[in-house]
Formats: C-alpha cells, structure tokens, sequence
C-alpha cells in the first residue's frame, strides 16, 4: 500500500486491541492469512504488504517464543506504525524491513512460511513475486496468503472503466493466470479457495501452495494459452497424433476448428526459455446440460521429443488447481491402454480407472479399446 487508506486504519485500531482479537478473526483485508498458513511454534514467517503489523503480531502469537515474524513494506509510515505496535503489545520475535516485494531483502531460504493480506494483488510484477516468494523460503516451505481475483469474463473496457473506483481492478489476475505464475515459480500443492465478492467480478480468495522438497529437474515456463501460441500449439498436437497412441484422429484440426472446440478457460501452455511451446492441456465439456456443469473433459499433449522431463506434470497440476478453484469437481479423459505414459502421469496425478470401452472405435483400420480415466475433487464438489 502507497498510503494509509481506510484498511491501514482498521489494522491500527485492532492493532490497538490485538488481546482481544480472536485468532480466526484476525485478517482484516480480504481474508485471514494467518488461518490459512497454519502457523506452527517455531517457525519463521515473512509478512509481504505487512501494514501496520496486525497479521505480524497474531502470528508471533502462533510461533512463539522459539519462531519468528519478519514484516515487508515499502512505507515508512506504516513501518513505524507497527513498531510501535509491537513495543505498546511487548512483542519481541518480531522485526520489519522496509522494501518491495518485487525484491525480498532476506536471504535465500531464510523461511518457512510467506504470509499476505490482499497486497500482492496490487504488484504490477506478480510473477517476479511469486519467484522472490520461492527463493526466500525453505525446501518444504509454505505460503498462505489471501489476494483478490478476477473473473475469467472481466474485459479489458471494464478493467479500465473501473479502475478509478477500485484500486486492483487493473492489476487483478484470472485464477488461470495466477495459478500458473505460482506453478512457473516452482511452487507445487497449490490450492485456490474464492470466498465472497469483493467488486463486480473481483472475488477475495485463499491461496496456499509449497516449495517442493526438491526441484523438477527440468525447469519450464507454465502460462495461460493466447491466440499466439496456435500454429505451435497445432505443431505439438499433431506430432501426439503421429505417434499413433494420442488420439483417434490422425490429422490436427485448422486453429478455429480447435478454438471452437475447447473452453476458452483452463487452457494452458509449457513454454522453454525461447518462448517455443512444448505441452498444452486444454478442457472441453462433457455435456450442455446444466447437472455436468462441473465436469470436464480434457487432452493433455506433450511434444514427444520433450517427454520425461516433467513437463506434462507442470501442465496437470495447473490445470488441477485452476479447475478446482473454479468449482469443477470431476476430470475425466479417454486414454489409449497402449499410452502407458499418460496413463501413468494421469495416476500419480491422482486419477483412477473407471473402466475400458473395448473396441470403441477404428483407428488407422484397427479396433482400439480406450481406458476411461477420472479425477475427482477434494475441496468442492460430493467431498
């Protein structure tokens, strides 16, 4: 935050009264942090866009004596505010730092937990922050963090039409797109729960995700798909199909034919550090009918000379946790018995096996049976 607006004087009057703050009430910008992260005794924890130090001072509360909280801003005022916050409650595992979350002034895995409250929303740089986030916190490290998002259907017109009443209308990421900059900057388990509205098709959310114990060994970029990547979408596509255990059909549709086909949500790319495009995954509904309307079907392709370097995982667990964060509760796809590779990435990805249509259908004048695979949701849905 740039300068103390009505949110930084509601953290200073509760900062005020932080004994009587009950814990799972703490949060007061568009959700509570320091619920989502679990904090545990201990454990050092990094607060981005810390304010006047409210979620700073709960959380000392959680790691006690043995942890400690780190708060980040950039304005000096409201670094001062929460010192004083802190020596009016006598809390002493606490320090704040001024700086930019863009450029995290700690050291490589120097925590264990990151910690935000509706700020990272307002970064012109989001995916320089989610890379400073993976850096500073340790293997097995956690973030809990709270954020604002916008709806798939917000446009470009509305965005700029309502900027001058809503701070982050602007900036605010799809969960599409911000599910794949947290996936871009290493970080895995990632989960997405949207809350209440905050404005017209902005909506506050819970985010949690980790940093994996250990690093893929091949690094990849995942992004949303845009009209760009066609031709090169298509060129992956149809090098699936020459394998000849892909799919029934043998030659790649035209980019309309495709386009009209697939949601225009939840679609996704891995890209090299050239830009060039090596996997995509991509949904389609399963039915019209309003009962299906959180299921989806979807096709997941990996250019084969780029196989085995985790780049269909990146693209599943992405497309995961976007769809689940959108309320979709069954994926399901149709997979040749002879694609032991997808079937494999698809299991340890936690689908299971429906069952087999034997002899489905005729493939280069050969009857083919086809495994129906499905995976159901944990957080929404018959949970």
């Amino acid at each position: 935050m740039t300068d103390i607006g009505p949110v930084q004087a509601r953290y200073t009057a509760a900062a005020h009264r932080l004994a009587d703050v009950p814990l799972d009430q703490a949060g007061l910008g568009c959700g509570n942090p320091v619920a989502v992260a679990d904090l545990n005794p201990g454990e050092t924890v990094l607060d981005l866009g810390s304010g006047a130090g409210l979620d700073v001072l709960v959380s000392a509360r959680r790691v006690g004596p043995a942890g400690r909280v780190i708060g980040l801003d950039m304005t000096p005022e409201m670094l001062d505010l929460a010192r004083r916050h802190a020596a009016e409650q006598a809390v002493t595992n606490v320090e704040f730092h001024r700086g930019r979350i863009e450029d995290i002034p700690l050291p490589d895995g120097s925590v264990d937990v990151v910690i935000s409250n509706c700020v990272i929303t307002l970064s012109a740089d989001k995916p320089r922050v989610f890379a400073e986030i993976a850096r500073v916190l340790r293997p097995g490290g956690r973030i809990g963090i709270t954020d604002v998002l916008a709806d798939f259907s917000l446009t470009d017109a509305e965005r700029a039409a309502g900027a001058d009443r809503v701070e982050c209308l602007t900036s605010s990421l799809t969960t599409d797109d911000y599910v794949a900059a947290l996936a871009t900057a290493g970080l895995a388990g990632i989960e997405v729960h949207r809350t209440h509205q905050v404005a017209d098709k902005l909506h506050a959310a819970l985010i949690r995700a980790a940093k994996p114990l250990r690093q893929n060994r091949s690094t990849v970029v995942v992004g949303v798909m845009k009209s760009e990547h066609a031709e090169q979408v298509l060129a992956v596509y149809q090098a699936g199909l020459d394998t000849g255990n892909a799919s029934f059909e043998t030659i790649a549709p035209s980019w309309d034919q495709w386009d009209q086909a697939h949601l225009a949500a939840h679609r996704f790319v891995a890209t090299d550090s050239t830009g060039a495009v090596l996997g995509w995954i991509a949904a389609t509904p399963v039915s019209s009918r309003c009962v299906y309307a959180g299921v989806l079907e979807h096709s997941v392709y990996v250019h084969p000379d780029h196989h085995g370097r985790g780049i269909g995982t990146a693209l599943l667990t992405t497309y995961i946790a976007a769809t689940e964060a959108a309320g979709v509760w069954t994926l399901q796809s149709g997979v040749f018995p002879e694609n032991t590779e997808s079937l494999a990435l698809h299991r340890n990805s936690g689908f299971r096996t429906v069952g087999t249509r034997e002899r489905i259908g005729r493939h280069h004048g050969v009857w083919r049976d086809v495994v129906l695979i499905e995976r159901r949701s944990h957080s929404c849905g018959p949970v």
